[in-house]
């Protein structure tokens, strides 16, 4: 099993191949934020990878940091807990103002057909 370690919370078991959104709201127990209900369109759910980082992503992800011209955060979104990962959940519900975390993503990666790329 993959292990997720989150800054100030603490180290985690991860079923493999889980989306790493929904391991840090089931298995870390965090208020990780994905507004739009992890379709890689909106960026509430970043995260800064410590160690750990996948050198692919998928082309959504890739296309939407790119769009916004953000550099050194992932999509939480669009990444499968598949090896040991270290990360920084820097969108979380508290302090944000929003009224709540969004809709819970799908258990797969969306938006379909899921393309990887180099990142």
């Amino acid at each position: 099993m993959p292990k997720l370690s989150v800054e100030g919370v603490g180290d985690f078991d991860v079923p493999p191949a889980k989306r790493m959104v929904l391991a840090l709201e089931d298995e870390a127990g965090i208020d990780q934020l994905h507004a739009c209900g992890g379709n890689a369109r909106c960026t509430t759910c970043r995260v800064e990878f410590l160690a750990g980082e996948p050198d692919t992503m998928t082309v959504a992800e890739k296309s939407v940091l790119a769009a916004r011209g953000l550099t050194g955060i992932r999509l939480s979104c669009q990444i499968l807990c598949d090896r040991d990962m270290s990360v920084r959940a820097i969108s979380r519900l508290a302090g944000s103002g929003r009224k709540d975390a969004g809709t819970r993503p799908a258990d797969d990666i969306h938006p379909q057909p899921v393309e990887w790329t180099t990142r």
